[in-house]
C-alpha cells in the first residue's frame, strides 16, 4: 500500500471523526504526489480566521452568511469553471485553490470548510446532478448553489431542478423534495468526488489514472462490491491478471447473484489463461 493510500485509509476509517476537507484534499496526492497538504490546510485556516475576525459576536447568521459570500466570491475570487467543466483539475482541491475555480462539489467543499471554521453551520446536500449547500436560519433553511455564486434557491427552483430525475418514476417533485435535501455524510461526499473522477478516467480509458481512484473507492466503500469489480477490471486492462482475479473473485463472493456474474466469470477464465 502506498503512503498516500495508507494516509487515506486512516482518514476515512471512522465516520464519526472523518475530516472531510482533509480527506478530499488528499485525493490530489494521486495526480500531484508532491502537494504540500499541510501548507494548504494552513492556508485555508488563515482564510477562515480572516473571515471570522469580521464577525461581530452578536451578528445574526444571515449577516455572517452574506459576509462569507462576499469574502469567497468577491475577495478570494472563487468561480465556476463553466468553460472546462470536465477538466480533472476541477476535482483536485489543490488546483481549485490555485486556480480559484472548480465544479459544484469542490467549490462547495472549499466554501463549507472556510465557513464552518468561521462558525457557520453549513452542510452539504448531494442533490441529483448538482451538489448544493444548506444552512439553518431561524425557523427555516437556506439552500445555496455555490456554483452559481452562492445563489439562494427557492422551493420552486429546487423542484424544477429535481423534476428531470423523476421523469420516469411518476412521482411529483414536491412530494419527495425533502428526501433530496437531507444532509450528505462526509463519506457520501467523498464518494461523489471520486465517482466524478472515475467517470472521466474510465470514459477516456485512462486506466493508469483510474486505478488510484478505484483504490480509494475500495477503501472508502469496502462493502460496495461494484467498486471491487471495477478495480479488478481496471487491473485486467493494466495487464495485472493476478490482482484482477483476486478482485473479481471477491466481487462474486460479495454478490453471487450479480446480474453480470456470468460475464465476470468469462473474464476470469481469460485471466486464468494469462496467469497459467
Amino acid at each position: 500500500m502506498t503512503s498516500a493510500l495508507a494516509y487515506w485509509e486512516t482518514l476515512v476509517r471512522e465516520d464519526e471523526h472523518l475530516p472531510l476537507f482533509e480527506a478530499a484534499l488528499s485525493i490530489a496526492q494521486d495526480e500531484y504526489p508532491e502537494v504540500d497538504l499541510q501548507q494548504i490546510l494552513s492556508s485555508i485556516d488563515e482564510m477562515a480566521a480572516r473571515l471570522k475576525a469580521r464577525f461581530a459576536a452578536d451578528a445574526p447568521l444571515a449577516h455572517k452568511l452574506r459576509l462569507l459570500n462576499h469574502f469567497f466570491f468577491n475577495e478570494l475570487h472563487f468561480r465556476a469553471n463553466v468553460n472546462d467543466y470536465y477538466d480533472t483539475d476541477n476535482s483536485y482541491l489543490n488546483r481549485v485553490l490555485e486556480r480559484r475555480c472548480g465544479i459544484p462539489i469542490t467549490l462547495s467543499a472549499m466554501y463549507m470548510e472556510i465557513g464552518q471554521q468561521a462558525g457557520l453551520p453549513l452542510k452539504g446536500i448531494a442533490f441529483p446532478g448538482h451538489f448544493l449547500v444548506k444552512m439553518r436560519l431561524g425557523e427555516g433553511t437556506v439552500i445555496m448553489d455555490v456554483f452559481e455564486g452562492g445563489k439562494s434557491l427557492s422551493r420552486e427552483e429546487l423542484e424544477q431542478r429535481l423534476e428531470p430525475y423523476l421523469a420516469e418514476q411518476n412521482v411529483a417533485a414536491r412530494e419527495v423534495l425533502p428526501l433530496f435535501l437531507e444532509t450528505a455524510s462526509a463519506r457520501h461526499i467523498l464518494a461523489r468526488m471520486l465517482h466524478n473522477l472515475k467517470g472521466i478516467y474510465r470514459a477516456d480509458q485512462d486506466y493508469s489514472r483510474l486505478l488510484p481512484v478505484l483504490q480509494r473507492l475500495v477503501v472508502l466503500l469496502p462493502e460496495h462490491p461494484v467498486e471491487r469489480r471495477d478495480r479488478g477490471l481496471c487491473y485486467a486492462e493494466l495487464d495485472c491478471p493476478r490482482a484482477a482475479m483476486e478482485d473479481l473473485q471477491a466481487y462474486l463472493a460479495m454478490d453471487p447473484q450479480a446480474p453480470d456474474a456470468e460475464s465476470v466469470r468469462e473474464r476470469m477464465a481469460d485471466l486464468e489463461k494469462q496467469i497459467n
